[in-house]
């Protein structure tokens, strides 16, 4: 059996026990689970991504202060009460870590991989961050500047990755479905 069953198994029979002993109502899991999969999530930062791709205004809005930018969609969620967008160009990679512990715009890009709040991620992307990215699989141009944002209670980061050369004549929502987590972190591209 994987970690990840195992970990379902012990989530089942904890909550279990808490809605015997009447400790938790089941509506109220229902509604937390349905907040991540339908409200909070990666799913809605790549919306504003393939809306940035798609409409110049909007990643100009976007740029200059992601919070009211993201407010255009009514998001829900904690941790972005001070989102900065960051734009990935041919020159400039941009990635994002928490050196301090594991802030992160959940309203955004969902619960934060494990890997994101590993001791050894957070302190080896500011001092390798070319020798991780390819760690990931992402291997940059030498002539090519990578940039880390270091995420804080007081503000979190979203990267804009460039939009994929192929997906010319992909609509809003079919680009949506080409950006990753990953990719708005900033350790893989769409």
């Amino acid at each position: 059996m994987s970690e990840q069953d195992w970990r379902a198994i012990r989530a089942e029979a904890i909550e279990s026990l808490l809605v015997e002993r009447g400790l938790l109502d089941p509506a109220d899991v229902d509604r937390v689970i349905e907040t991540y999969n339908d409200r909070v999530g990666p799913m809605n930062g790549a919306r504003m991504v393939a809306r940035a791709w798609c409409d110049p205004d909007f990643k100009a809005r976007l740029l200059a202060d992601g919070t009211a930018a993201m407010a255009e969609f009514d998001f829900g969620g904690a941790q972005t009460e001070k989102l900065v967008v960051v734009e990935n160009t041919p020159d400039t990679h941009n990635v994002v870590v928490c050196t301090l512990c594991s802030c992160y715009p959940w309203a955004v890009l969902g619960l934060p991989p494990r890997w994101y709040k590993d001791p050894a991620y957070r302190s080896r992307i500011v001092r390798e961050p070319r020798r991780v990215l390819a760690e990931f699989g992402l291997v940059l141009d030498d002539d090519v500047r990578v940039r880390v944002w270091d995420s804080s209670a007081e503000v979190r980061y979203l990267v804009l990755p460039r939009r994929p050369a192929d997906a010319d004549g992909l609509d809003e929502a079919a680009l949506a479905q080409r950006v990753t987590r990953d990719a708005m972190i900033g350790v893989a591209q769409p």
